[in-house]
């Protein structure tokens, strides 16, 4: 990746007190495009950097926030401070730190979700949301897959075993070269002193998810206020958007197309060409 990138961050209020969010930031400050990507529950910013660089060098300034808990953002106290309107909250401020009135959105599964809230406000600042592998509806049995594994809080004795069990757990992110897997592996922990390896996000996230996983997520009414022309993506064996939510968010609510990955599941991971390319494609065929 060639393009330059830099380290950002800013403070953000939540309910209990002040925390930090850091992003990686992208491309030039005179860009025709901004353009905020959100991570899923358990990454972080970083795994955007193909998608950036690509878009980047389109014309776009590009911003990658760590959520708060994940990456180099600071763990919350609360952990039921770990909610969609904190999300949401310092999202905005994310907007208003890059001085910009309107933004274009991508958002993978969890980033998804507060991109569809966002736009779902009166006067949104999204203009177009690129959502991934996620909808307005998830059947509580997949979220209860996911709450089988997040807030796993054990060391890791060697990057290497900590690579195979991301391996293992993200199986589903569809084909990934080697580089790949390392990159999205390397920024997926941090280490410590001793040379072992930990997660690198706050196993506290672990509390509410689980909470909120007895549950189906029913967010139609959300969906329905949304009024920017949407890209859905889906990985072909994806349950936490089973097709027939798909094609119901193509039927009601905003304008939408729908593209399918092969042999993926939850979720596909903007990494490979295929997947950049489409992305491109439709932000260029939206005006801006």
């Amino acid at each position: 990746m060639s393009v330059q990138h830099k380290e950002e961050g800013f403070l953000s209020l939540g309910p209990h007190g002040f925390h930090r969010l850091d992003y990686t930031l992208w491309g030039k400050s005179g860009a025709e495009r901004t353009v905020i990507c959100v991570h899923g529950l358990t990454r972080n910013g970083r795994d955007f950097d193909f998608l950036a660089a690509d878009l980047a060098e389109n014309d776009c300034r590009v911003a990658c926030p760590d959520l708060p808990g994940r990456g180099h953002s600071h763990w919350l106290g609360e952990p039921a401070d770990y909610s969609l309107p904190v999300y949401m909250s310092d999202m905005t401020a994310m907007i208003a730190r890059l001085g910009v009135e309107q933004v274009d959105w991508v958002g993978t599964s969890l980033g998804g979700l507060i991109g569809l809230s966002l736009a779902a406000q009166t006067n949104s600042p999204i203009r177009s949301l690129v959502i991934n592998d996620i909808g307005p509806f998830v059947p509580a049995e997949a979220l209860k897959k996911i709450a089988e594994y997040v807030g796993h809080n054990e060391a890791f004795a060697t990057y290497n075993s900590l690579k195979t069990y991301l391996m293992n757990v993200h199986s589903t992110f569809g084909p990934l070269n080697d580089e790949q897997w390392d990159h999205l592996c390397h920024h997926s922990g941090r280490e410590n002193a001793d040379g072992s390896w930990r997660l690198h996000y706050d196993p506290a996230i672990a509390i509410p998810f689980r909470q909120a996983a007895a549950h189906d997520i029913d967010l139609w009414s959300l969906w329905e206020q949304v009024t920017c022309p949407v890209l859905i993506l889906r990985g072909e064996q994806s349950d936490v958007l089973p097709r027939d939510v798909a094609h119901q968010m193509l039927e009601r609510g905003p304008a939408a197309e729908l593209i399918e990955f092969p042999a993926t599941g939850h979720a596909p991971s903007l990494m490979t060409d295929e997947q950049i390319e489409a992305i491109r494609t439709w932000f260029d065929a939206v005006s801006v």
